[in-house]
């Protein structure tokens, strides 16, 4: 059986604010295992040098990791100014792990409010399943993303309770 499936050129990073490296390794691991090519631009990387990353290597998918707890308002920022650069609106772009360092956090409204930013998907350790059930969700949206015959619409998907994938 031939596969239809195209290897993704994809950018890993950690956010500005966030020095944990070893979610980085697993999610680069976790890539390439799936064939996928992973430029992994590593912990408190500033939004200026994740955008940079972006417009000179074009990759097919940008996915952001947080383990600290800022992942919401970092993430939050770092969104707006890459949906303001005209080359990089159309780029498919997640976040995923603790976004929120409160209890009292909703999953499901942060999720809403990340995509409403200009995520394609959100993967939050907070919602419904936890972890584990995140981490399927985003195996899902990357089979979808490179399987050209799974056609992914081109919109973002509606956020939600357990991550808006």
């Amino acid at each position: 059986m031939i596969s239809t499936t195209r290897r993704l050129r994809t950018l890993v990073s950690g956010l500005s604010s966030d020095a944990h490296m070893w979610n980085l390794v697993y999610l680069q691991l976790l890539l390439e295992e799936r064939g996928h090519q992973v430029s992994n631009l590593g912990s408190t990387t500033p939004d200026a040098e994740i955008l940079r990353a972006c417009r000179t290597e074009r990759p097919d998918l940008l996915v952001i990791s947080s383990v600290n707890g800022h992942g919401r308002l970092d993430g939050l920022r770092l969104i707006r100014a890459l949906r303001a650069v005209p080359a990089l609106r159309g780029l498919p772009v997640v976040i995923g792990g603790k976004l929120g360092i409160d209890g009292r956090d909703h999953a499901g409204a942060a999720a809403a409010h990340l995509t409403a930013a200009g995520y394609d998907a959100v993967f939050d350790d907070a919602a419904e399943g936890g972890p584990d059930a995140g981490l399927l969700r985003f195996e899902t949206f990357l089979a979808d993303l490179a399987d050209p015959a799974g056609g992914r619409s081109g919109t973002r998907r509606a956020a939600g309770p357990g991550a808006a994938a």
